[in-house]
């Protein structure tokens, strides 16, 4: 008895005309949901996906891959942008070896950001050039990198800030402001004179923010020299009893990274100096 075995015959191929309308529609679909990285990579990953046969689960997943990466990346600038960081410095580029007072296993642990859930504030107190407004901007670089809304003001900006809110009738919208972000770093507290009024402001600052979100401080004086900072030995003690609550001091200690820099740099001209002196004859 002969078999006979039937094949089934292939399924049409959907018409070119029908692709491109259905292509066409799925771009605007992405358009409409303002999805435009997705819509923009939508041709290279149906080529992809044709090429490597990739299931419809997987090619949707790295379709949006690439949008969830540029909204990432679009929220980062914006964070990078409102954090105002003064300088490109970060924690990866410090020089502990210049600064072996300096606790690595101290900074690695507040570069994780955990500091922040419990609303700990830091305080570098140490000499100028010492690298306290580098540590400060790169805590604050990485707050925003890891996603914390994060601002950096001089502590004489913030007080001129303050003053000028005051006289304009707003002060409450300015307080509201200064305690908005997850970080705040007052960079140079005690640098330069403060008007009276600046006691305060940043006592208002900190006491908005005591107990909910962080503070990074940097400052040349002592916490016992504050009562002279601010003018005020009594807000002085208030502000420090708050902040000092729950925080990391650390205290920078060595020569300036400047005044290093200066002699590095008189070292090396004397010496080219030196070699190029030509015998008197």
């Amino acid at each position: 008895m002969t078999r006979t075995t039937t094949t089934k015959a292939p399924a049409p191929a959907p018409s070119t005309a029908a692709q491109a309308s259905l292509y066409q529609t799925l771009k605007s679909h992405l358009t409409v949901l303002r999805l435009y990285d997705c819509a923009e990579a939508l041709p290279s990953v149906l080529d992809a996906a044709t090429a490597e046969k990739l299931s419809v689960t997987a090619t949707l997943e790295r379709l949006l891959a690439i949008e969830v990466s540029a909204t990432e990346a679009r929220r980062l600038a914006g964070r990078l942008r409102f954090a105002c960081l003064p300088s490109p410095a970060s924690l990866e580029d410090f020089d502990y070896d210049a600064q072996p007072g300096v606790d690595r296993a101290l900074m690695n642990e507040l570069g994780t950001c955990r500091y922040l859930e419990t609303a700990t504030n830091v305080l570098l107190i140490g000499p100028p050039g010492v690298g306290k407004t580098h540590l400060a901007v790169g805590l604050a670089r990485r707050a925003a990198e890891t996603g914390y809304r994060t601002y950096v003001t001089t502590a004489a900006d913030l007080a001129a800030r303050c003053h000028r809110a005051a006289l304009e009738g707003r002060w409450a919208t300015t307080m509201r402001f200064f305690a908005g972000p997850t970080l705040l770093v007052i960079d140079e507290l005690g640098y330069l004179p403060l008007p009276a009024e600046a006691a305060s402001a940043l006592f208002q600052v900190v006491s908005q923010r005591y107990l909910k979100t962080s503070i990074v401080i940097t400052t040349n004086r002592g916490v016992a020299a504050w009562g002279d900072i601010l003018g005020d030995t009594t807000v002085a003690a208030a502000m420090l009893d708050r902040l000092l609550h729950r925080s990391v001091v650390l205290n920078l200690d060595g020569d300036s990274y400047r005044l290093r820099d200066h002699h590095a740099r008189n070292n090396t001209l004397r010496t080219t100096m030196t070699g190029n002196r030509q015998p008197l004859r």
